[in-house]
C-alpha cells in the first residue's frame, strides 16, 4: 500500500514529501527505524526484508511522522479491543434465553389536552345556550294552539270581526264560512267580475300526515268516482294485455286501445296518447321502456292501474277523477265547474274529502286540517271543516 503524506514543518518554511511502502502490521518496524534517525541528513536509505523506506531531509520530519504512526497504532488497538468486547457480549447474550414480548392490542393514544377556558368563553357559551332554549320555547308556543274563544278579542288582533266594510285585513282573523255560503260567494264573485260561468272550481286541502312518534303517511295518489262528473268526455284509456280473452273484455268495456308489447314503440313515437294506462301484472316487465315516457301515468299497483279485474278497472278510470298529494302536505284539485248546482259541487267535495280521509286511521285524528275553495278568477274562501268532514256513526248499545 502506497501512502503519500505531505508534512508542514513549523521551524522550516518548506514542505517535504515522504514516500513509504508499508503493510498493516509494520508500525513497530517503522517506530524503531525512525528512532535510529538522530541527525538530519540529505538522503538516507534503509532496507528490510519486506519493506523499503526512503526518507528525504528527515531531521525534524521524522519526529512528527513518529507521532503520527504512534497515534494510528493506538487507534487500531482501541478499535480491536472494542470489537472483541462486543463480540463476547453478543455471544453471551445469544446464549441467554430472552422472553418474547407480544402486544395484542394497539396502544391507547394519549388524550389531547383541552385548552383552558377563560371566564369570557364560559360566559359566551352560557349565553348561547340560553338563547337556544328561548328559541325552542318560542317554537313550542307557536306550535301549540291557544284557545282564545272566551276572550273579547283574539291574541295579536284588534277584534273578532270588523265593524265597517273597509278595514285592514291583517288586524282581524280570516273569516271562515260554511260550505254552501262559500260556494254562493264564488258565484257572486263571477257575476261581479263578468267572468265565464263554466270556469273550474278548485279545492285546497291541508293535511296532517303525522302518525305516532316520527312516522308519517307516505304521499299517495288516488282515483275517486265523483257522483256528478264535470268532464263532458270520458277518459281515454289504453289497456296492455296479451291474453285474447282479457283483450276482448277490455274492448267491450270501453278501452280506447288494447294491445301488448307492440304498443311500446307507438307510444314512444307519440302515435298513441291517453289519459290513463292500465295493464295486467304479467306484462309489466315488457313495459319498462315506457317508464321515462309515461312517468306518473305508468301502470302501478298502488294507483290501482294494475290488476286482473278488467271491467272494474275500466269503469273506474273511464269516468274517475285522479288527485295526488303535493308538497307532502296538501291536495289541490278540481272538483266541479261554477255553472253546476251548489248541491252537486258540495257532493263532489265530500266525495274527495271522504276518499282522502280514508288514508289515515281515525285513532290518530283527522287528516284534513284546513279547507279552502276558489274558482279560476276569484279569491280564495276558507270553509269550516266540520261541514264537509265525514262524521263518525256511533253504534247504539
Amino acid at each position: 500500500m502506497v501512502i503519500w503524506h505531505e508534512l508542514e514543518l513549523h521551524s522550516v518554511k518548506e514542505k517535504q514529501q515522504l514516500v513509504f511502502s508499508t503493510s498493516r502490521n509494520s508500525f513497530n518496524t517503522l517506530r524503531k527505524l525512525f528512532q535510529w534517525v538522530a541527525e538530519p541528513c540529505r538522503s538516507v536509505c534503509f532496507y528490510t526484508e519486506e519493506h523499503e523506506v526512503r526518507c528525504v531531509n528527515m531531521a525534524a520530519s521524522c519526529r512528527s511522522i513518529l507521532r503520527v504512526v504512534a497515534g494510528c497504532q493506538r487507534q487500531l488497538l482501541l478499535s480491536s479491543a472494542s470489537c472483541a468486547s462486543s463480540a463476547s457480549n453478543v455471544s453471551q447474550n445469544a446464549a441467554r434465553p430472552h422472553p418474547v414480548l407480544v402486544r395484542n392490542y394497539a396502544a391507547a393514544a394519549k388524550a389531547a389536552k383541552k385548552p383552558k377556558k377563560f371566564e369570557k368563553d364560559i360566559k359566551k357559551e352560557e349565553e348561547e345556550e340560553k338563547k337556544k332554549q328561548q328559541l325552542e320555547e318560542r317554537k313550542k308556543k307557536q306550535r301549540e294552539k291557544i284557545d282564545d274563544t272566551s276572550r273579547h278579542k283574539p291574541y295579536g288582533l284588534t277584534a273578532w270581526a270588523p265593524i265597517d266594510d273597509v278595514y285592514v285585513v291583517r288586524h282581524y282573523p280570516k273569516p271562515v264560512y260554511d260550505a254552501d255560503v262559500a260556494v254562493d260567494m264564488l258565484k257572486s264573485f263571477q257575476k261581479l267580475d263578468f267572468t265565464p260561468e263554466d270556469q273550474p272550481v278548485f279545492i285546497d286541502l291541508q293535511l296532517n300526515m303525522k302518525l305516532e312518534k316520527k312516522k308519517k303517511i307516505d304521499p299517495f295518489v288516488s282515483t275517486v268516482h265523483l257522483p256528478h262528473p264535470f268532464k263532458k268526455e270520458a277518459n281515454r284509456v289504453v289497456f296492455f294485455t296479451e291474453n285474447p280473452d282479457q283483450a276482448r273484455l277490455a274492448t267491450e268495456n270501453g278501452a280506447a286501445v288494447v294491445g301488448g308489447a307492440e304498443l311500446v314503440e307507438k307510444i314512444l313515437e307519440d302515435e298513441i296518447t291517453a289519459d290513463f294506462f292500465l295493464a295486467v301484472p304479467d306484462i309489466i316487465p315488457k313495459l319498462l321502456p315506457l317508464k321515462n315516457k309515461l312517468r306518473k301515468k305508468f301502470p302501478k299497483s298502488k294507483r290501482g292501474s294494475v290488476g286482473v279485474n278488467v271491467p272494474k278497472m275500466l269503469q273506474l278510470f273511464k269516468t274517475g277523477h285522479e288527485y295526488m298529494v303535493e308538497r307532502d302536505c296538501c291536495i289541490i284539485t278540481q272538483v266541479a265547474t261554477l255553472d253546476m248546482p251548489t248541491e252537486h259541487i258540495l257532493e263532489n267535495m265530500r266525495a274527495i274529502i271522504k276518499d282522502a280521509s280514508s288514508h289515515k286511521p281515525a285513532e290518530f285524528g283527522p287528516l284534513i286540517e284546513r279547507i279552502i275553495t276558489s274558482s279560476k278568477t276569484s279569491e280564495a274562501v276558507r270553509i269550516k271543516t266540520d261541514t264537509l268532514l265525514p262524521q263518525e256513526v256511533k253504534e247504539e248499545p
